[in-house]
């Protein structure tokens, strides 16, 4: 990964993912590589023994955490085939990635790695058997952490459990997550409403908007209703005083 090191595009991501004093990227290092790239070198390194991956999680270089993340998410979409949802050995191995992904969590620290990762690896491994005995208290742990990328990872889960066709992950913490100051967690919140009302409940996601929309975030608001038509968008924007 460091033999595709590109200046040019090293600059513009280090712009883009806001690595500047005081943002919230500040001081990660970039090789300048497409996410494209880092996948095939996913793909090149799929069987690279697991204990090998936290190199690579916790390296200097942005692309190559991102290399590590995609490869747990690799390794634990191998284990979710429908013969395999039930087989115990697959159960561990998926419990022992998430224990990787969480351990590791900090340094999935900025929204790209999280987006690309958590919903493939922790989302999924809410919908499927384990041997944890309480996942929404890891959920829990991860929304009440003093962590934004930690917190970033509770929300943005939830695309996969909604995508699975149970609302109740999203819904509980898009509450838990309404008056978090941070814009990353206003566009993540509206992101996943908007998510859950297409993939489970439009009525689901009017009623949350119905308790709520007067005191979301105007970002949050936004892309929790951006595919509704305007007269509805309309509506919400202006709610309650229409």
């Amino acid at each position: 990964m460091e033999s595709l090191r590109d200046e040019e595009q090293r600059l513009q991501l280090m712009r883009f993912f806001k690595t500047g004093k005081g943002d919230y990227g500040e001081g990660d290092e970039f090789l300048g590589l497409k996410v494209p790239q880092t996948r095939e070198v996913v793909k090149l390194a799929s069987d690279l023994p697991i204990e090998e991956i936290p190199v690579l999680l916790t390296h200097r270089y942005h692309e190559i955490r991102l290399c590590g993340f995609l490869l747990l998410v690799k390794r634990f979409e191998a284990l979710t085939t429908k013969k395999l949802k039930e087989d115990k050995a697959a159960i561990e191995g998926r419990d022992a990635i998430v224990e990787m992904y969480l351990h590791y969590a900090d340094y999935a620290n900025n929204w790209d790695l999280v987006d690309l990762s958590a919903p493939k690896t922790i989302g999924h491994w809410l919908m499927l058997p384990s041997h944890c005995d309480d996942k929404l208290a890891v959920m829990d742990g991860l929304a009440k952490s003093d962590s934004l990328w930690r917190k970033r990872i509770s929300m943005v889960s939830t695309w996969m459990t909604s995508r699975l066709g149970d609302p109740s992950w999203c819904l509980r913490y898009a509450e838990i997550h309404l008056h978090h100051p941070h814009d990353l967690m206003h566009k993540a919140v509206g992101w996943m409403l908007r998510e859950m009302g297409k993939q489970c409940s439009m009525d689901l996601l009017r009623d949350f908007l119905g308790r709520h929309a007067q005191e979301m975030p105007r970002t949050m608001l936004r892309y929790a209703i951006e595919k509704m038509s305007e007269t509805e968008r309309s509506y919400w924007m202006k709610y309650p005083s229409n």
